[in-house]
């Protein structure tokens, strides 16, 4: 099964070119999708679950065939582990990690790990989540530059990585409050920041609206003749 599995994932370092005049396209997206390359990839994703049972939850190939490991938070640094070492993967750049939000789901954030190996000429994937308490353990010892990463993160979403060197905000200001990217962050957000000509610095302090928020209806009075109704209002 390892002898199979490396060679499926070898051929998906064979130019996409080369493979193009068997391949079909989707509808939907207007992508080029091969069925050979979503095969090997659907492959490689049975191959590492078999390999990690304990560790992943679950994976798929996704519409515009990438491939995707569903894991929990414990896991994460095993999984992340295996797919940099073993022969077979070599996905030795972590790209970038993103956080999702959603609010109506029991654990509301997804985090999302892109990884890249050079050596396969492929990208996969890796899932996990967290609510606002539970934490992720930091991947920072499997690789370096997760450490920005996972502050933007905190940052952006709360979400806490246990074991990370200097976890601390990273976009936002000394005594931000809060977490921009979560759903339920005001628009307004709580603070702002001005230039006060008396103390001749930077002040922070509570937003003040100048005006409240207004409701504006576009609808045109014309639409409503033309249906029958009548204007009872004036624009």
């Amino acid at each position: 099964m390892a002898l199979s599995a490396l060679r499926a994932v070898c051929r998906l370092a064979q130019p996409r070119a080369a493979v193009l005049p068997c391949a079909r396209r989707c509808a939907s997206t207007g992508l080029v999708s091969d069925p050979e390359q979503r095969k090997n990839l659907e492959d490689f994703g049975t191959y590492v679950t078999q390999m990690l049972p304990k560790y992943i939850q679950a994976a798929q190939v996704t519409h515009n065939d990438e491939l995707e490991l569903m894991v929990p938070p414990t896991s994460i640094i095993p999984v992340l582990t295996f797919l940099k070492d073993h022969t077979a993967a070599q996905f030795k750049i972590l790209i970038d990690i993103a956080g999702v939000d959603f609010p109506t789901r029991k654990n509301r954030f997804e985090v999302v790990y892109n990884l890249l190996s050079v050596e396969q000429n492929t990208r996969i994937r890796v899932k996990t989540y967290a609510d606002e308490l539970s934490p992720v353990d930091s991947v920072v010892p499997v690789h370096q530059s997760a450490n920005w990463f996972e502050r933007e993160v905190w940052d952006m979403y709360g979400v806490f990585f246990t074991g990370h060197p200097d976890l601390r905000r990273i976009l936002t200001d000394y005594g931000f409050e809060g977490h921009p990217f979560r759903k339920d962050f005001p628009l307004s957000g709580y603070v702002e920041l001005r230039y006060d000509d008396e103390e001749k610095r930077v002040v922070c302090e509570p937003v003040e609206m100048t005006q409240e928020f207004r409701q504006f209806d576009f609808t045109s009075p014309w639409e409503q003749i033309q249906s029958g109704g009548t204007v009872t209002k004036k624009i």
